[in-house]
């Protein structure tokens, strides 16, 4: 039996999570079920993407990952189960499927559902996640669709000598994660001298972890999924530089000297 992963934006205090979990156990009892996290902004898509971007591919080959982030959906009430780089998602019809995946998901089906749902993830999700695991097919779940809701991922700005960027996700820390990516950095930089600007803040290099500067200095590093972080050492980045999600990072890179 395969894995079952669980993000929400439910919390902690009521009883959502449980509920959720229950509805896997009455149909497979011995079900794992991992919690990724339920701490994850209420209806924030793009937080509950990034989190589940950083992490699903940790997780072995045929996990089934449980995606409730405003798991009431869109009006229309569709819920969707996809197959994306032999992994498995269940998710309302809110443009979360399609962030993840960039639209291009190997199979997407749209989840049967009768009647009027009071909890989704419970009702629909929770029970697709199980049948899943069990190791159903995912096209007996329902029809197989091209129609996803498609929200856009912001693109990297790329020149000869530039790269501007985006804050994607401001962390516990308060460190800000971008969408500018080591690849992006090597394929301009050629390992050229670089600058990078956030807000008033211009910092020369790319350090290996935050504690390599002063504490209070700002300090700029790579993630372990390769993404270029922002952070002040033993400071909150995102409240001390007034920086949050969507703010601009350049980076501009010049001839060796």
């Amino acid at each position: 039996m395969a894995l079952i992963t669980f993000l929400s934006d439910f919390g902690y205090t009521d009883h959502y999570v449980a509920a959720v979990k229950a509805s896997i156990l009455k149909i497979s009892p011995h079900a794992q079920i991992l919690d990724i996290s339920h701490q994850i902004e209420p209806f924030n898509i793009a937080h509950g993407t990034y989190v589940l971007q950083s992490v699903f591919q940790d997780f072995a080959e045929g996990t089934v990952h449980l995606v409730a982030v405003d798991s009431q959906g869109s009006a229309d009430g569709r819920y969707h189960a996809i197959k994306y780089k032999n992994h498995y998602f269940v998710a309302a019809d809110n443009g979360i499927l399609s962030l993840l995946t960039d639209s291009q998901p190997e199979v997407a089906v749209d989840l049967d559902v009768t009647g009027v749902l009071s909890h989704p993830a419970k009702e629909v999700l929770g029970p697709a996640a199980a049948f899943l695991a069990q190791g159903g097919d995912i096209r007996e779940l329902g029809q197989e669709t091209t129609g996803m809701r498609e929200l856009l991922n912001r693109q990297l700005r790329l020149s000869d000598h530039s790269i501007t960027g985006h804050v994607i996700h401001v962390d516990h820390y308060g460190n800000l994660i971008t969408d500018i990516t080591q690849d992006s950095i090597d394929a301009i930089g050629h390992d050229r001298h670089l600058t990078i600007r956030f807000g008033r803040e211009t910092v020369d290099r790319i350090s290996p972890n935050y504690n390599t500067v002063d504490e209070g200095d700002s300090v700029c590093v790579f993630t372990s999924a390769g993404r270029l972080a922002i952070g002040i050492n033993k400071g909150n980045a995102s409240e001390l530089l007034g920086l949050h999600y969507d703010s601009r990072v350049d980076i501009n890179f010049y001839p060796a000297t």
